[in-house]
């Protein structure tokens, strides 16, 4: 990176972290409902616990906006409306792509979501589907931390990386252009799709520890309910993500979440 882009760099890395860092702040309120989810009484105070907790996300958070920072632009994966707000651009066309096609992803992934619930909902835990109805995170909670903040850990940090690592073993190379300036020929496209789908893999495997919390039986059906309906979903936001930036997938995981919420779930 030359000296006259690092300005430009930082103070994408900078408000890209804030947005972030509001959804984790978001998430307070939630913590005490987590612990009282364990059914016992923490060791230390709540407010220790949810500094420590603030502290840690917010570590791990500036590491993935980093790292997308880094990795990303090379890999042709972007923030398009951030770049442009930040290069005083008009982008009204890319706008209008870009929140089209989260609607349209939010409102089928949300869906899709609600219909796995409906039909898995017969194998599923009792206790699960009880603890589930009554546990209710603060909305804006789900649309900050689950839309902003998790898709900067999970599609701008961790689908980068796992692209650029696949595409590196396949590739050999990460340069987007040749030696003599002319373009290089377009990149395969199975790095992408294989980080979009082990992103959203692991993006399920991240919510099995609440499912714990809200099933004292971690059964088979559970286990593969939780990482399918939220796999399912990223592998849509990872989509958006891929073909039309950071913020379509953002404003699709916030819709999602108001389907949800809408039905009731």
């Amino acid at each position: 990176m030359n000296e006259p882009t690092k300005p430009r760099f930082w103070g994408k890395v900078g408000l890209l972290f804030l947005a972030g860092f509001a959804g984790v702040l978001s998430a307070l309120p939630l913590i005490p409902q987590l612990m009282g989810l364990t059914g016992s009484e923490p060791p230390v105070p709540m407010l220790l616990i949810q500094v420590v907790s603030t502290l840690q996300t917010s570590v791990l958070l500036f590491v993935m906006v980093f790292l997308g920072a880094r990795l990303a632009p090379g890999l042709g994966l972007g923030t398009p409306l951030v770049d442009a707000w930040l290069d005083g651009a008009v982008v009204k066309a890319d706008a209008h792509r870009v929140l089209l096609s989260a609607l349209v992803g939010g409102l089928v992934g949300g869906l899709l979501m609600l219909l796995l619930l409906r039909l898995s909902a017969p194998a599923l835990p009792a206790e699960f589907l009880q603890s589930a109805e009554s546990f209710r995170p603060p909305f804006l909670t789900r649309l900050l931390y689950g839309g902003i903040t998790e898709e900067l850990l999970i599609r701008w940090g961790l689908m980068s990386a796992l692209a650029w690592g696949f595409l590196r073993l396949i590739t050999g190379s990460l340069a987007s252009t040749g030696s003599g300036g002319e373009k290089k020929p377009a990149r395969p496209a199975f790095p992408f799709l294989a980080a979009i789908a082990c992103s959203a893999i692991l993006f399920g495997v991240g919510h099995l520890p609440l499912a714990m919390l809200l099933s004292p039986a971690l059964t088979i059906p559970l286990i593969l309910y939780v990482i399918a309906a939220n796999a399912l979903f990223g592998l849509i936001a990872g989509y958006l993500f891929w073909k039309r930036g950071l913020e379509s997938a953002i404003v699709a995981h916030m819709v999602a979440h108001v389907v949800v919420a809408l039905a009731g779930g």
